[in-house]
């Protein structure tokens, strides 16, 4: 079969490779949608000791597809059901895990391999993390599961309530399912951006206002451009930071109301630290929360959107390209061309 092999940095190959086979409690796969995200962008770009410990490795990690196998003791699925997986399942066991924190587990299991024409789901996935999906649910609109699940888990530490304004810094594909989410739990929400087509899209998505920060440099100058659009001038109830610099941090956290909560959601290049006025944190009472990653609930709950119609894979999809384009892909979305593609195989 055909499946995308990773190098190294900007090294990435389309190869003839072997198909795998399941072993005990896993099943096999043939993935019928494919989709890009900004980790695999970052991956590409410098590598992810993690995600690739070794090299070279399999590449991608969000896809639907068709049961084509299943292993020694599976029962919970069959040959022909349709599919969609998340890309890790925690351990169950370690500090972490028992204590409720399984987004932290100490041994996750990764998944992998989505860029191919088949792939084998470990055992750990399969029981806790895989799921049937119905003849309703396109396989490119479930492809997305894994996104979607850490955004679940963005909401469920943000308090969102009915009735608030909700400041999202960021309008790629995560800010762009924070708007979706917001919007059913009922707030108000305001988006900022500076890419006036990813701003459109977020207003054809609800958004009540979109702030355009082009020019503007300092997260203090981004914040106060947005806060006008806030009730009273004072700030978001809630901000979200769905970008990933240190800058962005500061801007959301700055653009609170008294009392409000920032949700730090865009994982940052490494030991990139980010200022916070300490005075402000004490007065204000400002309540702010580092996100990462999902946990099997967060990955249930995502599935119920997708398989409900309450949330629309297909939103955040750019355009659906065959599998020999995953380079030109990952190019496009590094000059801000697309937000997300959808490989078919």
């Amino acid at each position: 079969m055909r499946a995308y092999m990773f190098y190294g940095p900007g090294d990435l190959r389309l190869e003839d490779v072997s198909e795998g086979k399941p072993g005990p409690g896993e099943i096999a796969v043939e993935i019928k949608a494919a989709a890009t995200c900004g980790t695999d962008l970052k991956s590409y770009r410098r590598g992810h000791p993690t995600l690739f410990p070794t090299l070279p490795a399999r590449f991608g990690h969000e896809f639907a597809g068709i049961v084509t196998e299943v292993g020694e003791g599976v029962e919970k699925f069959q040959v022909g059901q349709r599919v969609v997986a998340a890309n890790t399942a925690p351990c169950g066991s370690c500090w972490a895990c028992t204590i409720g924190r399984e987004s932290l587990c100490e041994n996750l299991q990764y998944l992998n391999g989505a860029f191919a024409e088949q792939i084998v789901v470990p055992k750990a996935i399969v029981d806790r993390n895989t799921y049937a999906i119905p003849d309703t649910l396109a396989f490119e609109a479930a492809a997305p599961l894994e996104p979607l699940s850490t955004v679940v888990h963005g909401m469920n530490e943000s308090e969102i309530r009915l009735g608030d304004t909700v400041v999202i810094n960021g309008a790629g594909p995560i800010g762009q399912m924070f708007l979706k989410l917001a919007q059913l739990r009922g707030a108000t929400v305001v988006v900022a951006d500076r890419s006036e087509g990813r701003l459109e899209q977020a207003k054809k998505a609800g958004a009540a206002v979109t702030v355009n920060l082009t020019g503007l440099e300092t997260p203090e100058e981004c914040a106060a451009a947005v806060r006008p659009y806030t009730p009273g001038g004072r700030g978001a109830d809630v901000a979200i930071e769905a970008v990933g610099l240190p800058q962005v941090w500061e801007q959301t956290v700055l653009g609170l109301r008294p009392g409000g909560v920032a949700v730090l959601f865009g994982g940052t290049p490494k030991n990139a630290p980010f200022t916070l006025n300490s005075s402000d944190m004490h007065y204000k009472e400002y309540t702010i929360k580092g996100v990462y990653h999902h946990q099997p609930r967060f990955v249930e709950i995502a599935v119920g959107l997708l398989a409900s119609g309450k949330f629309d894979g297909m939103s955040l999809v750019t355009e659906v390209r065959p599998l020999e384009a995953l380079v030109d892909s990952l190019e496009d979305m590094s000059k801000g061309l697309g937000s997300k593609y959808i490989l078919q195989p």
